[in-house]
């Protein structure tokens, strides 16, 4: 006799905890089906360009190598295991079309590192520093960049002035590389978080 109430009160345990999961995930909504994102509050597209100092082109470069694998040089990207291990900090022109001579409408500074070792993929911290006619303020970026894909989206984290706490999705791009020495980058960027 209780043996069976034992059981019977395991079994409505058990009921109760299947019942109050899915109320609990349902009550959220991530678990039963996907929201629509709200519609976006600003778009703009913005190149960076990034010039890796190599030892010959200090006048031009905007971005060097600060770490780099036990015994690598600090002036060249490791050639061996994707540059794996590479870190380097950049403070690159941003414009609003891909022409490295245009005006820079900002700044793009932060740094990268090279993350894996069996393929190219690095992980990205930057901010964009605006100060034109267009835009005044930052734009703060955060998230791992498969390079090989031809389109990777990053989170927007933040943001001042005319971004103040913007949060939203930059899909970027490589837009134009040179070798090790060069490479540019198209960010399109769509808030979601306006004030």
């Amino acid at each position: 006799m209780t043996v069976k109430k034992y059981n019977r009160a395991v079994q409505l345990c058990f009921v109760w905890l299947v019942v109050s999961t899915v109320l609990l995930q349902s009550s959220d909504g991530h678990s039963w089906k996907k929201h629509p994102l709200p519609k976006p509050c600003r778009n703009l597209v913005l190149y960076f360009h990034d010039v890796i100092y190599n030892g010959l082109n200090a006048d031009n470069a905007t971005s060097t190598l600060v770490g780099a694998p036990q015994g690598a040089n600090l002036t060249l990207l490791s050639g061996k295991d994707n540059h794996f291990g590479d870190l380097a900090v950049f403070d690159d022109p941003i414009t609003l079309d891909n022409n490295f001579h245009s005006p820079p409408v900002g700044r793009a500074q932060g740094f990268y590192f090279y993350d894996m070792k069996n393929t190219f993929s690095s992980w990205l911290g930057f901010t964009f520093v605006l100060n034109s006619a267009d835009y005044k303020g930052t734009i703060t970026f955060s998230g791992a960049d498969p390079i090989l894909k031809k389109y990777r989206d990053i989170s927007v984290v933040g943001g001042t002035g005319d971004f103040l706490m913007a949060r939203g999705i930059a899909t970027i791009s490589t837009d134009a590389y040179e070798g090790d020495v060069y490479f540019r980058l198209c960010v399109n960027i769509t808030l979601y978080e306006c004030y």
